[in-house]
């Protein structure tokens, strides 16, 4: 149920993939989560990767950026929403604007008001704008959130609503007006009350996730799981949850009423660690036995797995991981480790992997792909990557 409930129990396309097979991919998940991380691409364009293959990512850009149908806004972390769901995301700006956000963004505009909107108003004068391109960015703190006053200014009202961010090719993003960046007839729908629109982003969660503990519906889009207990029980009541068991689990749980247990998934996916199917550490557990943890902040001699590892979906398991990075320069997509699961068996798993990691080097523009030593899956994927480049 979870696994059809992501679109892993759809068919990959079989020809050229388009904005239709996106858009139905983002009706499964809702929201693809944005991150930083560029070892191997950036992490929101994996998710439509794992459920059809190869595509034109200017196909995703072009929604987001170019044609409105996507927006930026902190959901599961900053994500990428359909604009539909605008509406359903103003009270958390409404909240933002009164002060529940980040600290440190609420803090600072708190004490300089003025010099935030200062930054409003260059925006509305010079049109999009960077961080950097600002008469007063200010100086960083340090790397990473140390941000200049300008950055802060800017990021509080974005998630305050009064500016919308879209992204360049580099990532920096681009901040201008909302009416300058949005549909005009999604900016004139009327705003959906907390309370429903905390009942409509449940829902949604469910859809997208088949079967869930309260905890996990809470989590999708990031919200607290005491503010939403009471909903849930009246979302039962109206039919729009059904409640559910699930042997093993010590929570409650809910299903979706339209959700779909197929007799067999067959897919063969590599999946981002920020994917909306294992986001979740504690679910992915209890659904998979499958314990992921990021290592990229590890110090190297302290990971296990790698820096940025994939888990391998085959079939309707997790069997196994491997730890990938793009070498852009030399064209060649690096296999630095490949990891199975206990019970998963080489033989099985490596014909399937190496094709995916075929399939991914191409989309990628990368002509080679080289494994490591690392692993014990890693000698048989070496075999079945040479059995396939012959």
């Amino acid at each position: 149920m979870a696994l059809a409930a992501q679109g892993f129990a759809d068919r990959r396309p079989a020809g050229r993939v388009d904005a239709r097979h996106v858009r139905r991919v983002l009706g499964r998940v809702g929201l693809l989560q944005i991150d930083s991380v560029n070892v191997l691409v950036r992490s929101h364009y994996l998710p439509l990767f794992s459920r059809l293959g190869p595509y034109p990512r200017d196909v995703l850009e072009r929604l987001a950026y170019e044609q409105g149908a996507l927006f930026e806004y902190w959901s599961h972390e900053q994500s990428l929403l359909p604009v539909e769901a605008h509406p359903l995301v103003r009270w958390r700006m409404a909240r933002a604007a009164a002060g529940h956000t980040w600290a440190g963004l609420a803090r600072f505009a708190a004490e300089q008001p003025a010099f935030v909107e200062s930054i409003l108003a260059e925006v509305a004068e010079r049109g999009g704008l960077t961080a950097s391109a600002l008469r007063q960015p200010g100086e960083r703190s340090g790397p990473w959130w140390g941000w200049g006053k300008g950055k802060l200014a800017l990021e509080w009202l974005h998630r305050a609503g009064r500016l919308a961010a879209v992204r360049r090719p580099s990532f920096e993003r681009v901040y201008d007006l909302p009416e300058r960046v949005l549909p005009a007839d999604v900016l004139a729908r009327p705003t959906v009350p907390e309370t429903e629109a905390r009942k409509a982003l449940l829902v949604q969660a469910a859809r997208s996730l088949g079967v869930a503990t309260a905890a996990d519906l809470a989590d999708y889009h990031r919200q607290r799981v005491g503010a939403v207990r009471p909903l849930l029980a009246e979302l039962v009541e109206e039919g729009s949850l059904a409640p559910a068991r699930v042997e093993g689990w010590d929570a409650p749980a809910y299903a979706d009423p339209a959700a779909r247990a197929p007799r067999r998934v067959e897919a063969a996916a590599l999946v981002s660690p920020f994917d909306s199917l294992v986001w979740d550490r504690r679910r992915t557990e209890r659904l998979f036995g499958f314990h992921l943890r990021l290592e990229i902040y590890t110090p190297a001699a302290e990971r296990r797995w790698g820096y940025y590892v994939l888990p391998f979906l085959l079939g309707d398991r997790l069997v196994g991981r491997v730890d990938l990075k793009a070498d852009r320069r030399g064209g060649a997509l690096l296999v630095h480790a490949a990891h199975g699961e206990a019970g998963a068996d080489p033989a099985t798993v490596c014909g399937p992997l190496a094709a995916d990691l075929a399939s991914m080097a191409s989309w990628l523009g990368l002509g080679t792909i080289a494994v490591g030593d690392r692993g014990e899956l890693a000698p048989s994927l070496a075999r079945a990557v040479r059995s396939r480049a012959r």
